[in-house]
């Protein structure tokens, strides 16, 4: 399992998934009298009494839909790189997830000091998730399944079924799974732009692998956005979700799936208060293209963006300190075929305000690849208007082996040329290309995010076409010279 997480700024506290307890694998409505939330027109005016409501009926809830919610095992095979850490050294990636000073570590790769083998760390995890459809689909989180070999989902009446992972988008953290039964119970999905900050919400999961654990609370704060994960607008809720929740379904007070439970905010590793839930609606969008492609899409308009303060905002003639300060525009992007140039403020997305970088994130990587977008963007002390065509993001993640037509290679690897800065830093004049996901094939051979893809049997490769070609080319077996760190190594990859 993936642990996905950060140190962040904020002091010593640190953002964790909280999917498996993870260990060697040698040594495992109903409802009544629920309070409805306020319209905006039922808001009481400043300095009156609000009127009293009533807590929902968690006893129904939990009644109505812990059928529903399903523990997840899986067992697989942490890839570890050449000085025994799981992801070795990634230049251009995430956070690696073996970092020693991650308070949480040991959750998820067994206890400190144990051996590490060469071939991997073989890993035991545990998490949760939902059925949505009669028939065995279940969304659970894409870091649950990740590295699993095997996928093993438990009903409440404990009855056992092999799931196969029909897709898992890690940009979003969602993951599609699909069990072989029929007439099976199922949640109800709400609403999660429905939602509002102070409204009841109950979390059903297995924490530490305790199943059918339900804790409630409130939504805290809505489009939370976490480093690393810009895309996804969070659910901030206070309700206790630990370690083994990952995947499990967040419900409103009428008994209503709106988030998926995927992350914690926490020095300890424990709950401290402070949870991340992916809302529905996101999820059921990626849901919707994996069953129907078997991959997820998500727009790109190729530019680094920084948060206006007041500070920017002055020297800008900006009158608040809000937008997407444009820090840098990459070639040949959307957004350099559209005009864009550093400096440049966007201050509307498609009619949207931006109140931030963050929030254009969200945006641009809702949009479908292919469509046309209308910017509202401060230039010179003035505003004016773009329009860009968003391009797909170069991190599609494709279903089960990597082997579909869909996929960018067939070796299941995402990819997209080095900058000229990145040539630099891996220390080659031309060509090159990174790895930005890799499951499949690619993943079993050892190919990890943020290696560098640096040639083909032999061959330079410059262009992820040219790859294509290549692997077109041979039925049998390929052979790609990775860098990693300083240390290059030829990768021979099965394809067949």
């Amino acid at each position: 399992m993936s642990v996905r997480s950060q140190k962040l700024a904020w002091g010593a506290m640190g953002v964790f998934a909280v999917g498996a307890v993870t260990g060697w694998s040698t040594p495992n409505l109903l409802h009544t009298a629920a309070a409805a939330p306020l319209a905006a027109s039922a808001v009481p005016a400043p300095n009156t009494p609000i009127p009293l409501a009533t807590a929902p009926n968690y006893r129904a809830i939990v009644a109505q839909n812990q059928a529903a919610v399903v523990g997840i095992s899986i067992t697989g095979v942490m890839k570890t790189g050449s000085d025994g850490s799981p992801y070795g050294q990634n230049p251009f990636g995430r956070q690696p997830r073996g970092d020693e000073n991650d308070p949480f570590n040991w959750f998820f790769r067994g206890m400190p000091n144990a051996p590490k083998s060469p071939e991997g760390v073989p890993i035991h995890a545990q998490g949760s998730g939902f059925i949505i459809s009669r028939d065995g689909l279940i969304l659970s989180n894409a870091h649950v399944v990740d590295n699993a070999r095997e996928v093993t989902v438990k009903l409440s009446d404990h009855r056992e079924y092999k799931a196969k992972v029909l897709g898992a988008d890690k940009t979003s953290d969602i993951a599609v799974l699909k069990i072989d039964a029929h007439e099976l119970p199922t949640v109800r999905i709400g609403d999660s732009e429905a939602v509002n900050v102070g409204d009841y919400v109950l979390a059903i999961g297995a924490p530490f692998g305790l199943e059918q654990t339900a804790t409630a609370g409130i939504v805290s704060a809505k489009a939370r956005a976490l480093p690393g994960d810009g895309y996804v607008p969070f659910i901030q809720t206070d309700a206790a979700v630990n370690p083994g929740n990952s995947g499990g379904p967040l419900f409103d007070s009428s008994g209503a799936v709106v988030g998926i439970n995927s992350q914690i905010y926490s020095n300890s590793g424990g709950y401290q208060g402070v949870a991340f839930a992916i809302p529905i609606n996101l999820a059921k969008q990626v849901e919707e293209q994996i069953v129907k492609t078997g991959k997820v899409s998500h727009g790109r308009l190729g530019v680094q963006v920084q948060n206006v303060d007041q500070s920017l905002a002055d020297s800008f003639k900006l009158d608040s300190p809000n937008g997407a300060l444009v820090a840098k525009v990459e070639p040949d992007s959307a957004a350099a075929d559209a005009g864009l140039k550093a400096g440049d403020v966007i201050l509307e997305f498609n009619g949207a305000p931006v109140k931030d970088a963050s929030q254009l994130s969200m945006r641009v990587n809702t949009t479908a690849p292919g469509e046309k977008a209308t910017l509202k963007v401060w230039r010179d002390g003035e505003s004016k208007t773009v329009t860009a065509k968003i391009r797909s993001a170069s991190d599609e993640m494709t279903a089960d082996d990597g082997s579909t037509a869909a996929d960018q290679t067939k070796l299941g690897l995402a990819l997209r040329p080095l900058t000229k800065d990145e040539r630099e830093q891996v220390g080659v004049a031309k060509g090159g290309l990174l790895v930005e996901g890799s499951q499949g094939r690619a993943a079993d051979a050892g190919i990890q995010e943020g290696d560098v893809l640096l040639g083909a049997n032999g061959t330079a490769l410059e262009s992820v076409d040219q790859l294509k070609k290549l692997v077109n080319e041979h039925t049998k077996q390929i052979a790609l010279l990775v860098q990693r760190g300083d240390s290059r190594i030829y990768v021979p990859i099965s394809l067949g």
